[in-house]
């Protein structure tokens, strides 16, 4: 069950396919070269773009997170074993079983995003996108909790920007992206 200090990264999940082996198989995937800092979260939401038609530009799937292993793509789409990133390494996130929120998050201006960190209580709040920015005292707080998260994975040391820089920065070094309605 969702609690309102669960860390949340909201997550652009690709295609109706990439939901589907969510759903059957219990994972998502990350490739390492665009991963966010810290994948050691508690639950995972699954922003849709344009490729899910008309249910796209929202999240209307959490999942929580079991556990994450680095792998490569070839191990983990057996069919795909001669597409291009094929030897690349990519993050495994072990999934619970996908609960629909009882009203998806709808999408206002942006039209795509790649991660976003964010928190039980702002998704359980959210009736957009922007609802799920989380920002004064409560990022300090974010921010510590990634950190804390960060340190005691132990894989890595992970070096989070200072929690007072202006939001602009902190969405591009989020890897936050706001771009057109398009997607390629």
């Amino acid at each position: 069950m969702l609690k309102p200090t669960d860390l949340i990264l909201v997550c652009l999940i690709k295609t109706p396919r990439d939901l589907e082996i969510a759903r059957l198989l219990g994972w998502y995937r990350i490739p390492l070269r665009t991963a966010p800092k810290v994948v050691s979260v508690d639950y995972v939401a699954f922003y849709q773009p344009s490729t899910f038609q008309e249910r796209g530009g929202q999240i209307e799937f959490i999942a929580q997170v079991r556990g994450h292993e680095l792998t490569t793509r070839a191990e983990l789409l057996k069919d795909e074993a001669n597409h291009p990133r094929a030897k690349e390494e990519y993050y495994k996130i072990q999934l619970g079983s996908l609960e629909k929120l009882k009203e998806p998050i709808k999408t206002d201006k942006w039209k795509r995003l790649t991660f976003l960190y964010s928190t039980g209580e702002h998704l359980l709040n959210a009736k957009t996108l922007n609802d799920l920015v989380v920002e004064g005292e409560e990022r300090n707080l974010l921010w510590k909790s990634l950190r804390e998260r960060a340190e005691n994975e132990q894989l890595y040391k992970v070096d989070l920007p200072p929690a007072d820089l202006p939001p602009e920065v902190l969405i591009a070094l989020l890897g936050i992206k706001e771009l057109g309605s398009d997607y390629e």
